[in-house]
């Protein structure tokens, strides 16, 4: 039986997710292959999940609206968009680390309708030269969402060993 993971265990482990899931290079086209495999996971798995995928220029290069999501998805996925953007880190970790902290957004001079605190969004790192991208989600719980990017990214980068976290992790008692 695994052991109930400290939320330092869990900021740990999403700083190593995303430590891991870096690219050597990022096209439009790399943009289309990884999309075209969020929509076939999802659609593997049965999810109905609005899907992007940016540029941090704001430039759109892939999304998929499955059936059942909708606008309100699309704004989510921005506000998710501008948190990565601005802390260049997961949005799941910024939410985990504000709750470890004691901290709201508005300590971090974040206002609540541009950026969202939650899972869903998640870095585009080159190795050598940093955020330059957001793979995105909405449509599930947004640790769901996280955990969904971090699966389809693990996959289309073909790592191994990818420490993952549960809903349980985050949101115990659940």
């Amino acid at each position: 039986m695994d052991k109930e993971k400290t939320v330092e265990d869990v900021i740990n482990v999403l700083k190593m997710q995303e430590d891991i899931l870096q690219f050597t290079h990022f096209t439009n086209n790399d943009a289309w292959e990884l999309g075209k495999l969020m929509v076939e996971e999802a659609k593997r798995k049965g999810i109905n999940v609005a899907l992007q995928i940016r540029l941090s220029n704001g430039a759109i290069l892939f999304q998929h609206l499955m059936d059942t999501t909708n606008l309100d998805n699309v704004f989510w996925m921005e506000r998710k968009f501008n948190t990565v953007i601005r802390m260049e880190m997961s949005s799941l970790r910024l939410f985990t680390q504000l709750r470890n902290n004691d901290q709201t957004m508005e300590d971090k001079f974040l206002d609540e309708k541009i950026f969202a605190c939650c899972g869903g969004g998640f870095p585009i790192r080159l190795e050598d030269s940093g955020v330059i991208g957001v793979v995105l989600c909405s449509g599930l719980n947004h640790v769901l969402d996280h955990d969904f990017l971090v699966k389809c990214l693990t996959r289309y980068l073909h790592q191994d060993e990818v420490p993952r976290i549960s809903r349980q992790d985050i949101e115990p008692g659940f």
